[in-house]
């Protein structure tokens, strides 16, 4: 039975059905063989001599093989075998050839394809209507007077008469045999000549590399806006609830705080979400959507602690910080704020924003909580998250406890235009306490 599925099963059919195809591909360069041939010997038994049709075949596959040099022979080749081969997908490169190793590689199984294509598509034609004509020499008389048996005595014989549907069944088998054989030829092949090159390898790893980099970037932004909001809103929600009889000022005001912080975040989340409808690709605007720090003053106004921020520069003015250090400073200070509200206590928050000669400098403080934090599933994503972000920018950050205090520091490059703005100008040194109330002085899960 299994020999049966090896020569006859759906498998060794679509080979067969692919060698075809490859015979089918070969023609239109045999022809052209034919008439050179032709044009060479005077034309004269082109067709009836073995020779002429030899020589037909040998010129046709250079000539094929040049066709297979073109970048989008190999795709074309790929599906085929994928389809019909049965060869692994992993196992195969994607897309035109681009090099001049692929391109080679490509002519070359192109070529082998066509050859035995050509030698199996002769075959099928010629040999099951001799074979069967063959099986039938005992039953019909006809076929015994014909030129089958146009040969020496001894084929006259009526042993060699009672043998003929043996053969006529071992040539089918013979050719099912070759046919098995050249199919897995070209299965095997197609590994080597089909896969991917070293330079294959290397963009499709830069590929993963940038739909890595953009799931990073739309789970980082989640984090730090929704997270944020999230815990936010918990916390403010909570201390409410524990005044709600005895401080209805209170109440209103972290009742304001989580409307504030939910409209804010809803619309930072549209921004997250347009990335994913354009698959994670920026447009001209690249990396600039989103808040910066000149939205810095609504956050720690509802951000559910008091803030005691100082800026030096003019870090808010998109002439002395550009764009994309904007948007990852504000970040930054959200994500900072979400860990004083884990962990603080509820507890102010020192926040100081300072442009430098070179680098934006971001330093956030916070007492540490009286109870140590308690590890949440999945967490600790919010630090290296910081850190991303640093360094995509070329810049570097530092984070862990100083005595009783919580230190958080970032500094981020800016440009050398920013960097002039911020020392040539004035330096406006602001500082003010912001917040809407204590929040709740539970610890939930790591920063």
């Amino acid at each position: 039975m299994r020999a049966i599925r090896v020569l006859f099963g759906r498998r060794a059919r679509l080979r067969w059905l692919h060698l075809i195809i490859g015979g089918a591909l070969l023609m239109p360069y045999f022809l052209v063989g034919t008439v050179l041939v032709g044009m060479a010997g005077g034309g004269k038994h082109l067709f009836s001599s073995l020779p002429a049709q030899s020589a037909a075949f040998a010129l046709a596959l250079p000539m094929a093989a040049v066709t297979g040099l073109f970048a989008l022979v190999r795709p074309l080749c790929v599906a085929a075998a994928r389809a019909l081969c049965g060869v692994p997908p992993a196992l195969l490169a994607d897309g035109p050839a681009r090099t001049r190793q692929a391109r080679v590689r490509t002519a070359g199984w192109y070529t082998l394809h066509l050859a035995l294509g050509g030698i199996v598509s002769g075959c099928t034609l010629a040999l099951p209507p001799f074979a069967v004509a063959v099986a039938a020499l005992p039953f019909f008389a006809g076929l015994r007077a014909s030129w089958l048996l146009d040969g020496p005595e001894p084929l006259r014989e009526p042993w060699v008469l009672a043998l003929a549907p043996v053969a006529g069944i071992a040539m089918l088998v013979a050719l099912a045999l070759a046919v098995a054989a050249a199919g897995e030829v070209l299965a095997r092949r197609a590994t080597v000549l089909l896969g991917p090159t070293p330079e294959d390898r290397l963009a499709a790893a830069e590929r993963r590399a940038a739909d890595l980099a953009v799931r990073n970037r739309l789970a980082r932004e989640l984090h730090d806006s929704v997270g944020h909001a999230l815990s936010a809103v918990t916390l403010q929600a909570g201390a409410a609830r524990r005044v709600l009889d005895r401080d209805p000022e209170f109440v209103r005001e972290a009742l304001t705080a989580i409307e504030e912080t939910t409209r804010r975040t809803v619309g930072e989340l549209d921004a997250v979400l347009g990335l994913l409808r354009r698959d994670g690709e920026p447009d001209e605007e690249g990396a600039a959507h989103g808040p910066g720090l000149d939205a810095l003053g609504g956050l720690l106004t509802h951000c559910g602690v008091p803030v005691a921020y100082e800026r030096k520069g003019d870090p808010e003015n998109p002439r002395v910080v550009r764009p994309d250090v904007s948007r990852e400073a504000y970040r930054i200070v959200q994500e900072g704020l979400s860990n004083a509200l884990r962990h603080g206590g509820g507890a102010a928050v020192r926040l100081l924003v300072a442009v430098r000669e070179r680098e934006l400098e971001i330093v956030m403080e916070n007492p540490l909580g009286e109870r140590p934090a308690v590890a949440r599933p999945g967490g600790g994503r919010g630090l290296r998250g910081v850190a991303e972000r640093a360094v995509l920018l070329g810049g570097r950050t530092e984070a862990g406890a100083h005595g009783d205090f919580w230190r958080l520091t970032a500094r981020l490059p800016l440009t050398a235009s920013g960097a002039r703005a911020g020392t040539t100008g004035t330096d406006t040194t602001g500082t003010g306490t912001t917040g809407t109330g204590t929040a709740g002085t539970g610890s939930e899960g790591r920063r």
